[in-house]
């Protein structure tokens, strides 16, 4: 259905290299080295891991500082702003071996500094369908052992995985709850096993990464694309049981505001599917009772779930259900919409005029998110945007856009001229 296909693909850059750091939590008021870091539960219990003001770790050899160094004038300024923020680090890659050294480097690093680091892992099977991102590790026994590598380069230290943007958002010859098909059928495996491995693998991973001071949170895509119960389901697949929660709008544009309600739903219809027996396909979602298009009407789904909560004589607790965290780094003016025609506009693809959103943060205001963070990298390009055309140009800008990963100059001026709050 159009709902799925407009903004369904939330592209992440991978770097050539095997770690690319990227801005993520932090908190500008509390991230002072002198703020104490609670040691928390493991990642399958309730509690959340990143408590309100914890200090996250901002490193200084960032690929946003490597970019500034190769810069001059108003692009080395715009991006020195930006690599003034707390990073996560990307991994993309590598030997076990590289993967385990590069978690150690960085949990080390921020330990120094009293704070704590977000990573993300980003190497599954088939990542990104073969497209802009593609890549991953060879077969789910290599991941296994790619995760295993990162979780011993962790250890005992506090860290935050983003585990596998596009993970659960892009499964492979997979039918949904509501019966729509994946669009991604690459060839040269078994459509009939090809989904299933993609849970197992993420399953897998979620247990191999619940250490005792790591919080680890499951691809739930945004609320301009699955549903609430597709994405429940999809969660509940990949043993959300035992991760901290879900992270949404990674590398994409959607409203805070609209992540909070989404967020909400969703963690309230795993709550309910959970306690009250509920079937993820029945919950409430943004496409019905409300109407997508009008934010107004919202409150319908909210009374939807509150509805189904008595019905089930339950009564929604924070501390028990799973909580969130946000990509702020580009939604300050949310989503693009073209004002010219393309055969394809993907808005996801260096949009013009965008803006940074809400700086990385741990005190939210919201007893299910987490964080704002900033997962994406400000000011790296999606790729070379050809919206539908034969290209080279990208022919919203005119220019040929700079390969995934690369700086783009142009976008990072935009993203910090048009920054919702200013910087």
């Amino acid at each position: 259905m159009l709902r799925h296909l407009t903004g369904r693909r939330p592209r992440v850059a991978v770097a050539a290299a095997v770690l690319a750091v990227l801005g993520v939590v932090a908190s500008v008021e509390a991230g002072s080295a002198g703020t104490a870091v609670a040691a928390p539960p493991g990642s399958g219990s309730t509690p959340p891991v990143i408590a309100p003001g914890t200090p996250l770790w901002t490193n200084p050899d960032s690929t946003i500082a490597v970019a500034a160094a190769g810069l001059s004038g108003q692009a080395r300024d715009d991006a020195l702003r930006l690599a003034a923020f707390p990073g996560a680090t990307w991994f993309t890659g590598g030997t076990p071996a590289e993967v385990r050294a590069g978690a150690a480097q960085v949990v080390s690093r921020a330990r120094a500094a009293g704070a704590v680091p977000v990573l993300v892992a980003y190497n599954l099977p088939l990542r990104d369908c073969g497209a802009y991102s593609a890549g991953g590790a060879r077969t789910t026994a290599d991941y296994v052992t790619w995760i295993s590598a990162l979780a011993k380069g962790i250890g005992q230290d506090p860290a935050v995985v983003i585990l596998e943007p596009d993970g659960l958002g892009i499964v492979p010859w997979f039918t949904s709850v509501t019966g729509e098909q994946s669009w991604c059928r690459p060839a040269g495996v078994n459509p009939s096993t090809a989904a299933a491995e993609r849970f197992r693998a993420l399953s897998r991973a979620v247990g191999i990464l619940d250490l005792p001071r790591t919080a680890v949170y499951l691809d739930g895509t945004h609320s301009g694309w699955l549903s609430v119960g597709d994405v429940a389901d999809r969660l509940m697949r990949a043993n959300v049981g035992a991760a901290d929660g879900f992270f949404l709008n990674v590398s994409n544009f959607e409203t805070t505001s609209r992540q909070l309600r989404f967020g909400s739903w969703v963690s309230r219809c795993l709550d309910l599917a959970t306690r009250g027996g509920v079937a993820p396909a029945s919950c409430p979602s943004q496409y019905g009772p409300a109407d997508p298009a009008d934010e107004s009407t919202w409150q319908r789904t909210d009374d939807a779930f509150a509805a189904l909560y008595a019905a089930k004589k339950l009564t929604p607790d924070p501390s028990r259900m799973k909580h969130f965290v946000v990509d702020t780094s580009r939604n300050g003016r949310g989503p693009w919409v073209p004002t010219t025609t393309y055969p394809a506009p993907e808005t996801w693809c260096n949009p013009l005029d965008r803006g940074l959103g809400a700086r990385p943060t741990t005190i939210t205001g919201n007893p299910l998110a987490d964080a704002f963070l900033w997962v994406k990298v400000p000011g790296e390009s999606d790729g070379e945007c050809h919206r539908g055309t034969a290209g080279p140009l990208d022919p919203a800008r005119g220019v040929v856009d700079p390969a995934a990963g690369a700086w783009f100059p142009a976008l990072a001026r935009e993203l910090v001229a048009n920054a919702s709050p200013t910087l």
